[in-house]
């Protein structure tokens, strides 16, 4: 009896040290998926993904890429990623876009591969997160696509997030007239060149970017410009002023500092400056590497064109924005 027993015992310790690579201490998983605030995660998500990603476009008409919850539909309600390893492929896959790391074909075919663009330190894994333990704002069409696709009673996992009265700031009135403005002039540009190329994005920017601009500040009732210290169009130069914080947004880059809208208050106006980043979509007419005849309708376009030569994860320019308080 006392033989057996102790074979028992044996047997339950081997069990237990097997079994002990399956948990993880709080320090590991802090690791991998960090402690966040939700609200400034809903933030960035906002900030750096709804103007591809948004939630209200139009499903056929509009649209430029898959909304963020049928991202997370795809990896995790489909796939059955854990948290960790939700993150860790959001993450790979902003890294360095690719087809064969690409789950979600049909977007990809559809709207093409995602460019390559920088994130603040960190606020990838914090987005993801977020994804993971909450409901993310999901368009009404949504619902019906999913199940289209065999995914029947689908719902949405994770919890609700409650956001309570936060009264704005100047930055995040600021913030929200650049990012309104950028979605509207992003979504644009991207249709022209996914229906007839670079070039007929060219005619886009010459035509119609300074008019849809002005639109926005008449929406918003603040003057709304981008400016650059290489500009292309002569209307797009920067003063003094917005040269100095060029330079300061460029530094804080470089630093890989976590970058912050510039807010200044002068009188009864606000002045609110943030930067314009470049990414691999950009450098299609302002990189480096420019296809000839590309760069000959530029010069066509702009004979006195400075905005090229960049690399991914520039400031190109600055959103330079003033309105009442």
């Amino acid at each position: 009896m006392k033989v057996l027993k102790f074979i028992l015992f044996v047997l339950f310790l081997t069990s237990c040290q097997n079994g002990k690579k399956e948990y993880q201490t709080v320090e590991e998983q802090n690791a991998i998926a960090p402690p966040f605030d939700p609200l400034e995660a809903k933030k960035l998500m906002e900030t750096h993904c709804y103007l591809c990603h948004s939630p209200s476009a139009n499903e056929n008409q509009g649209r430029i890429a898959p909304p963020m919850v049928a991202i997370k539909a795809r990896y995790i309600d489909r796939e059955g990623y854990n948290k960790a390893e939700f993150i860790e492929n959001v993450k790979a896959f902003v890294a360095n876009p690719t087809e064969d790391k690409a789950l979600m074909y049909g977007a990809v075919k559809k709207h093409g591969l995602m460019p390559k663009q920088s994130f603040p330190e960190g606020s990838i894994e914090k987005i993801a997160a977020f994804m993971y333990d909450y409901h993310i704002e999901e368009p009404g069409w949504f619902e019906a696509h999913w199940e289209g696709h065999g995914n029947k009673n689908w719902i949405q996992s994770g919890k609700k997030y409650e956001e309570g009265e936060i009264e704005k700031t100047y930055a995040d009135i600021g913030l929200e007239y650049a990012l309104s403005t950028k979605k509207i002039l992003g979504k644009n540009l991207m249709e022209a060149i996914q229906q007839k190329g670079t070039m007929e994005a060219l005619t886009f920017c010459n035509i119609q970017a300074i008019p849809l601009t002005d639109s926005m500040s008449t929406q918003f009732n603040a003057t709304i410009k981008r400016v650059s210290d290489k500009n292309r169009n002569p209307n797009n130069k920067a003063n003094a002023e917005e040269l100095h914080y060029i330079a300061q947004f460029k530094k804080d880059l470089v630093d890989k500092k976590d970058i912050k809208p510039i807010v200044l208050e002068k009188g009864d106006n606000i002045q609110f400056y943030y930067p314009i980043e470049t990414n691999t979509l950009c450098l299609q007419c302002h990189g480096k590497q420019i296809k000839p005849e590309v760069r000959r309708q530029i010069l066509k376009l702009y004979p006195r064109d400075l905005a090229v030569g960049y690399d991914e994860n520039e400031v190109r320019g600055i959103w330079s924005i003033s309105f009442k308080k």
